[in-house]
């Protein structure tokens, strides 16, 4: 979604989890991306509905155009190491919320029906025509699912990346989980009301013989990263460091998901045959792999319940299919970035 937001109530605060381990292993397995500096600077800056103001980032020519929407607590860096390799065929676009990133703040509540909308008006005022392929990651797809019911005469078709499916969870998980989300917000308006007053940032739980971090470091899956380059990584962490509004944009979002969930329910609108393609890794909320919890029984039942979940989506399509991704964590555009691409590239295809 990212929660690691997506999570049972008894492991929510998975971001504040001890991430060195996998931080090294990446880190073999990876290389740091060229060229990921432009994410460290506004891109266009663009009207959206309501009086937000939109940071859009956008590259390659072609159409349909593809548009990213990243998880919760993450903007548009989150795909900076797919986005350049889909922009080689057709347009790419991602973008920052309002209140992350670079875009400026929106009104609230940040419901995903206001993203949604928010996110079509900017488009629009900046000239970039539809159809588009959506692709959410985590709590990403919770608006790309959205702007497909309100505008699907625009949309061409979804790429689903280890998204949230938690309208689809059975009552008692998503009672779990809101309760967990309930716990996190106040962890999290701690971190913004320490900025907002400028006194020492809360730190995150120490890990044995490493530094210390503070809960400015709690963004994506954890800061520094290790796809990107040393520049990124201090860009983000000054935004984190400094910009309240970042903080109320991502509260508001976490305590409409129970809201967002209830419309998702509501309406289920039927794709056609536009095509879908569902990316599952069996590790939703999962920041790095191996999961310290990974063959614990309560675990294995929340990644099958989930995997049953984001079944469900198949329904919508008459073109839609399941692509299980299980040597990846939830951020696949990180750690199999190729399936990703993969994925995109075949809706693209199908979709003209």
């Amino acid at each position: 979604m990212r929660l690691h937001d997506r999570v049972p109530a008894t492991s929510v605060m998975r971001p504040f989890a001890p991430v060195l381990a996998g931080f090294l292993i990446l880190g073999m397995q990876t290389r740091v991306e060229p060229g990921d500096d432009v994410y460290t600077r506004p891109g266009r800056i663009v009207a959206a509905a309501d009086g937000a103001r939109l940071n859009l980032y956008c590259m390659g020519n072609g159409s349909p155009t593809v548009i990213f929407d990243s998880g919760w607590e993450d903007w548009a860096p989150a795909w900076a190491v797919v986005q350049p390799r889909v922009a080689q065929w057709t347009r790419a676009c991602s973008y920052d919320r309002a209140g992350a990133g670079f875009s400026g703040p929106g009104p609230v509540p940040r419901t995903s029906v206001r993203i949604a909308d928010e996110l079509h008006s900017a488009l629009h005022d900046a000239g970039i025509a539809g159809p588009y392929i959506l692709v959410g990651n985590a709590f990403g797809g919770d608006p790309a699912r959205t702007f497909a019911d309100l505008y699907l005469q625009d949309v061409a078709g979804l790429v689903m990346v280890e998204a949230d499916a938690s309208d689809l969870e059975p009552t008692s998980m998503q009672d779990d989980e809101h309760r967990g989300e309930s716990r996190y917000v106040g962890k999290l308006r701690e971190c913004r009301d320490s900025i907002a007053a400028g006194r020492p940032l809360p730190p995150l739980p120490p890990r044995p013989g490493q530094p210390r971090r503070t809960c400015a470091q709690q963004f994506f899956r954890g800061i520094p990263e290790a796809r990107w380059s040393p520049a990124l990584n201090a860009s983000l962490l000054h935004i984190a460091e400094t910009k309240v509004a970042m903080y109320d944009a991502f509260i508001s979002e976490m305590e409409q998901m129970a809201w967002d969930e209830r419309w998702l329910q509501q309406h289920r609108r039927s794709l056609d045959h536009r095509p879908l393609r569902v990316l599952t890794t069996g590790n939703h909320g999962v920041a790095h792999l191996p999961a310290s919890d990974a063959q614990d029984p309560k675990h294995l039942e929340y990644e099958h319940q989930i995997a049953k979940a984001q079944v469900r989506w198949l329904e919508l399509s008459a073109n839609a299919k399941q692509i299980f991704v299980p040597s990846s964590s939830e951020y696949i555009e990180f750690d199999q970035p190729d399936a990703v691409v993969r994925a995109i590239r075949e809706v693209y295809d199908q979709s003209r």
